[in-house]
């Protein structure tokens, strides 16, 4: 088992850091690149271990993608390009590659089977499978196909009405993938308002999607045309160093270039209305995804309650946000955040767990957390428990810790951010 050695910082965090690019957005350039026509150039592109994984897949499925140090190149032929895999396509650790992937293998008249590593052998894929499988697709695996490996035989699809049960970017997109293929017009009702990269990401390719309300129509038989491609920076991978900035005494932070979608910024909101020492300053450039700088200072922080509709717009920053929380004045609860319980670990009990063994004050809830600020963290051995996302959180909580901090398992992290200590380090000196 890798372990890494962490040190308290003594004299707070300065410098300019350079997001790496959007992981949502460079998973579905991939895709998008691979079923349009023509050749998509993509800059920014974030060569983490999940987005390589969709790369993977689209290889096996014929599509020709180059890589270099500048850009990605994918050759798209259209979603008849693709072929039927003669191996199986493994998706690794990546949830939005399988989940999406499912959709766009929905509507293609041949046989395909998905494996993954042993975390996505636990989350579940019926949310996914069952809905496409009302139109028309056949799919089959463990338990009824709700686990991995899935079998997929696709075809012709009948459009779907469908009212989703859980606020999730990765079932709509599958969905709408689906229903770009579908006979007829597809309409997807979410529960709450989730990321929108893929209908924003169908209209950069020339396609058209309606959305009013939580309601997404989007008509079959749609042809998408190639466009190159500026991937922002991760909101998500940013929001551990706009943490880290507010947290540690004496820090400033500028984070350039951070995505700025506002299906994603949860986190900025919920930190101001902590009371975090923030400033964003736009881009101007015109682009398909909004984005900015982002300036953090050190900042005295309240705690608050976060529920309802901004949970699935800050849901991958809520480990985070608890350690966050754990330097507030007074207590923050969080709530409706069940979804946390089928991530790449139980996020609910692996956050509250880990924290603890640090020496905050917190309890896990049914649907989330309840955090006793004004903790003083005191060091000791952690595990990432293969999280990428509990990885970083816990790297961040060393830099508060009054002894050095053992962390288990951080190449995990290098699934959505390579660099991440690198830029940590760059900060600290």
């Amino acid at each position: 088992m890798e372990l890494i050695e962490l040190l308290p910082t003594m004299n707070g965090l300065k410098g300019v850091i350079v997001i790496p690019g959007d992981k949502s957005i460079s998973h579905r350039s991939v895709m998008f690149g691979s079923i349009a026509q023509g050749v998509t150039k993509v800059k920014n592109f974030l060569p983490g271990d999940d987005c390589l994984s969709t790369i993977s897949c689209f290889r096996k499925l014929g599509v020709i993608i180059e890589e270099n140090e500048k850009e990605l190149i994918i050759y798209g032929n259209g979603f008849e390009g693709l072929k039927e895999p003669n191996e199986l396509l493994d998706v690794g650790n990546s949830g939005t590659t399988i989940r999406l992937l499912l959709g766009i293998l929905a509507g293609r008249p041949f046989h395909s089977s998905l494996i993954g590593d042993d975390s996505i052998g636990k989350r579940p894929m019926t949310r996914v499978t069952e809905p496409l499988k009302t139109m028309g697709a056949q799919i089959d695996g463990r338990k009824n196909g709700e686990f991995t490996p899935l079998s997929m035989r696709g075809g012709s699809l009948q459009p779907i009405q469908y009212k989703m049960p859980v606020a999730s970017a990765q079932v709509k997109s599958a969905l709408i993938l689906a229903g770009l293929q579908a006979d007829g017009e597809s309409i997807i009702i979410e529960k709450a308002e989730s990321r929108d990269h893929t209908e924003r990401m169908i209209r950069k390719f020339g396609g058209q999607v309606q959305t009013d309300n939580r309601m997404i129509k989007v008509k079959g038989g749609q042809k998408l045309i190639a466009s190159d491609i500026l991937v922002p920076g991760d909101i998500s991978s940013a929001a551990f160093f706009l943490v880290a900035g507010a947290i540690v005494p004496d820090s400033e932070i500028v984070l350039k270039n951070v995505g700025l979608n506002p299906t994603r910024t949860g986190i900025i909101e919920i930190m101001n209305k902590m009371g975090a020492n923030l400033e964003i300053h736009q881009n101007d450039v015109d682009s398909f995804e909004p984005a900015g700088d982002i300036t953090i200072k050190t900042s005295n922080l309240r705690g608050t309650v976060i529920e309802g509709d901004v949970i699935p717009r800050l849901i991958d920053e809520i480990p985070i946000i608890a350690l966050l929380a754990t330097q507030a004045e007074g207590k923050t609860i969080i709530k409706d955040a069940a979804e946390l319980k089928v991530k790449e670990t139980n996020r609910i009990d692996t956050v509250v767990n880990e924290l603890k063994k640090l020496g905050a004050s917190i309890e896990a809830t049914e649907d989330g957390m309840v955090i006793h600020g004004g903790s003083t963290l005191s060091g000791g051995t952690v595990s990432s428990h293969g999280d990428h996302r509990i990885g970083m959180m816990l790297a961040i909580a060393s830099l508060l810790c009054k002894d050095q901090v053992n962390l288990e398992n951080p190449e995990a992290i290098s699934v959505s951010y390579p660099n991440f200590f690198s830029h940590l380090n760059s900060l600290k000196n």
